[in-house]
């Protein structure tokens, strides 16, 4: 990097620490505080019941307090990673990085706690009298053998979990590593000698952590920087290397490392040279987790071990150790389950998990975030990456359970299984409102057909079909591009195998495919030469004719191109007796809640007769998520006081849902500030049919609803679900194009439920 360079990336990120206002970290109120009763309750004197309640039973505090999900991290900024003994003050912005990661990654709030004390057991007692406040405590860049002589007196004297992450942090991400990596290798824990590099808090911890996985103690080589740890070294001893001290007259580094299976370094930059490497076992393990020059570069290793496996604490070559896909989980697991300590068996589970979550195919999320990188699993993928939003359920399930096992959880969760559910709720912002249609679809069975099969987010939901449904993906692709796009995006399943497919330029019912086509078309100026190309060209005719064969139940196209183009097909070939297109339904998810809009693609103006139709409908659709309905037909008009084409549209099909009195609870016309505010709509019509916000809003047309829901999506985080195509009996769903693998995958739940769960 240039002088130039570092400079701009200095100041970039001091403005990114400064701007828009200094710091990582603010406080924000989870209450209302607008007015004189809000306060006395928050405050005095209703803030007495709360105190004596946690008084006549402490345990209440995690019900009427933060502290349940509340975790302290704890410094004295003595030796801060990659800045030496900085002192408590200028460790800070760590400190309230690391409380931002525990609130992104798993929702944990968290104070940095910054204490200018050397001493480590005055630095003990400090932290120790911290407990009222506090649900578990992150130690964090403390010196060694400081850090050990804290943790300990912490421990023992806590009630709460105490997790040094420097140690164990490390060391649950290496055992991980570890675990993986001998698995590519074909070697066992207990068959391998290691030789590492580095006697600090986390090299040892490091160390013990691979004893438990296996590894024989006579196995390990410890060096620091005089050299091996041997028996009768006085040099630069502690209790914790002198663990690991051998019976040699060895006494370097490259002495030792001969036939050795696995390097861990966490040491300095250097430290293992390539000729040391050329000495190592055949297919070496070399973890270089020095930061940021490692003990030996990647390429170095490579040049004398192609076939060497290995890692490194930096983020641009794969495999890095990253701390953060242990702590914020495996602080989550414990905390829900009011774990006393976090023990061996919950760190092990997080080791197990942590290994387990990189063999299994990569989640959609995550490949988006790391576009450029292959993640199968293998030699250069041994870990998850941190962004993997399947970490969250995983670790966390794996480490409440093992809490539990292992008797320190005060309080156990009954379903392990439903806990997951709620993580993963949490993380993919779906799960839960989905939930009711994925248990509709379970046993269904049905063939989902998509349009679009070659394009990287089909694939991924058609994988995650075939791993999570009993659905049966059919794909219209070109099976080599397809087989070409599985490989290339690290997905176990290929066409012909795992799915059937559909190729358009070769299939053998590509006869019956145009005459049926045809069939149906014959008469609107369809010619066979016209229905050849099109049946040759365009998936989404394909698609719908298959369904119509019944060769597929359903079918899902709009990965690319505009919405109404591919409806005309789907109408061509799909209408027929009451089947027909009624409107969109977009379910947009957002912090408070579910919000249904429609019509937000099928009618620009719709007749009164189709407001209703579309009002009817999104009432079915909106059950099959558990929702009981509460639809608003907007308008720009309130309960008739203005006289324009769009109310008079919405007064009509008021007019005919009071007919027709269905049993579902609807109002209008009024604006959306009406609809979604109850006081306002009790101040402007007291006589209104329902309390409480709408959760669903017809619109007048396409424009309004389609503006709503953008605007939802962009400025207000909203998360869409579908649209859900109404009217077709289910046979077809019309996505787009900004749709993501995961909400293909919501819409083939959707697709995959019969007709008859939803009426």
């Amino acid at each position: 990097m240039t002088d130039r360079s570092q400079e701009t990336a200095r100041q970039s990120a001091l403005d990114y620490h400064e701007h828009p206002k200094p710091g990582k970290l603010e406080i924000r109120a989870t209450k209302p505080m607008a007015n004189q009763r809000d306060l006395a309750r928050a405050y005095s004197p209703g803030v007495a019941e709360a105190c004596t309640e946690i008084t006549r039973d402490p345990a209440t505090a995690r019900r009427y307090t933060a502290r349940g999900n509340l975790v302290g991290v704890v410094t004295n900024g003595s030796a801060v990673l990659g800045l030496g003994n900085i002192g408590a003050l200028a460790s800070k912005p760590v400190m309230e990085g690391k409380a931002v990661l525990f609130k992104k990654f798993a929702n944990i709030d968290c104070f940095d706690i910054e204490l200018d004390e050397s001493d480590p057991e005055r630095l003990a007692d400090l932290v120790c009298a911290l407990e009222p406040t506090f649900g578990a405590i992150n130690l964090e860049d403390i010196k060694s053998p400081d850090c050990f002589i804290v943790e300990k007196i912490c421990r023992e004297r806590m009630n709460i979990p105490v997790f040094h992450d420097d140690q164990h942090g490390t060391a649950i991400v290496v055992g991980a590593a570890a675990t993986n990596a001998l698995r590519v290798a074909g070697k066992r824990f207990e068959d391998i000698k290691i030789v590492s590099t580095g006697g600090g808090a986390a090299g040892i911890a490091c160390l013990n952590t691979l004893l438990k996985l296996g590894v024989k103690r006579e196995n390990v080589w410890l060096c620091d920087i005089h050299g091996l740890v041997y028996e009768g070294r006085a040099e630069d001893m502690t209790p914790q290397k002198a663990a690991y001290a051998q019976d040699s007259d060895l006494r370097a580094l490259g002495e030792v490392i001969a036939g050795a299976d696995l390097f861990l370094g966490l040491s300095g930059p250097n430290v293992l040279k390539p000729e040391m490497v050329a000495r190592m076992a055949e297919r070496p393990i070399v973890f270089a987790l020095a930061n940021p020059v490692p003990e030996i570069m990647p390429d170095d290793v490579r040049a004398v071990a192609p076939e060497a496996i290995i890692a490194t604490g930096r983020s641009d070559y794969p495999n890095q150790v990253n701390n953060v896909l242990c702590f914020p989980f495996i602080f989550r697991g414990a905390l829900d389950v009011g774990a006393t300590e976090i023990n061996d068996a919950m760190q092990i589970a997080c080791v197990e998990g942590i290994a387990a979550l990189a063999r299994a195919t990569t989640s959609a999320e995550a490949a988006a975030a790391y576009q450029d990188e292959r993640m199968t699993f293998g030699p250069d993928y041994l870990i998850p990456k941190p962004f993997d939003p399947r970490l969250m359920g995983v670790v966390a399930t794996a480490v409440a359970g093992a809490a539990m096992d292992s008797g320190v959880a005060t309080r156990p969760i009954a379903d392990l299984e439903a806990y997951k559910q709620t993580l993963d709720g949490s993380v993919f912002r779906s799960a839960l409102i989905m939930r009711p249609v994925f248990a509709a679809a379970q046993g269904a069975e049905r063939k989902i057909v998509f349009a679009e099969g070659e394009d990287e987010r089909v694939l991924r939901a058609a994988n995650a079909m075939i791993e999570e449904t009993t659905d049966t993906p059919i794909l219209i692709g070109r099976p080599e591009v397809v087989g070409r796009r599985c490989e290339r995006a690290g997905l176990p399943i290929r066409p012909g195998a795992d799915f059937e497919i559909v190729n358009p330029e070769n299939d053998p019912r590509y006869r019956d495919y145009w005459g049926t086509y045809h069939q149906l078309m014959e008469r609107r100026g369809v010619t066979p030469d016209i229905a050849k190309a099109v049946l040759r060209t365009n998936t989404t005719a394909i698609a719908a004719v298959m369904v119509h064969r019944g060769e597929a139940d359903s079918m899902i196209c709009g990965t690319f191109g505009q919405y109404l183009w591919h409806l005309n097909y789907v109408t061509q070939v799909l209408s027929e007796g009451d089947l027909h297109p009624v409107g969109a339904l977009s379910l947009m998810i957002q912090e408070d809640g579910p919000l249904f809009l429609a019509d937000t693609q099928v009618h620009p103006e719709p007749t009164p007769e189709q407001v209703a139709e579309t009002v009817i409908g999104a009432a079915r659709h909106v059950r099959r998520f558990g929702v009981a309905p509460q639809i608003a037909l907007c308008s720009h008009s309130q309960f008739g006081n203005l006289d324009t084409e769009s109310a008079r549209r919405m007064r009509g099909a008021m007019r005919l849902l009071e007919q027709m009195a269905p049993d579902f609870a609807f109002e209008g016309e009024m604006a959306a500030d009406a609809a979604l505010d109850p006081e306002l709509r009790r101040r402007i019509f007291p006589n209104a049919r329902f309390d409480g916000p709408a959760n669903v809003l017809v619109f007048p047309g396409t424009d309004a609803a389609s503006a709503a829901r953008n605007v939802l999506k962009m400025r207000a985080n909203g998360l869409e679900v579908g649209p859900i195509l109404m009217g077709m009996g289910n046979r077809a769903h019309i996505v787009t194009p900004s749709i993501t693998a995961r909400g293909l995958l919501n819409m083939a739940a959707l697709a995959g439920t019969p007709v008859q769960h939803y009426g």
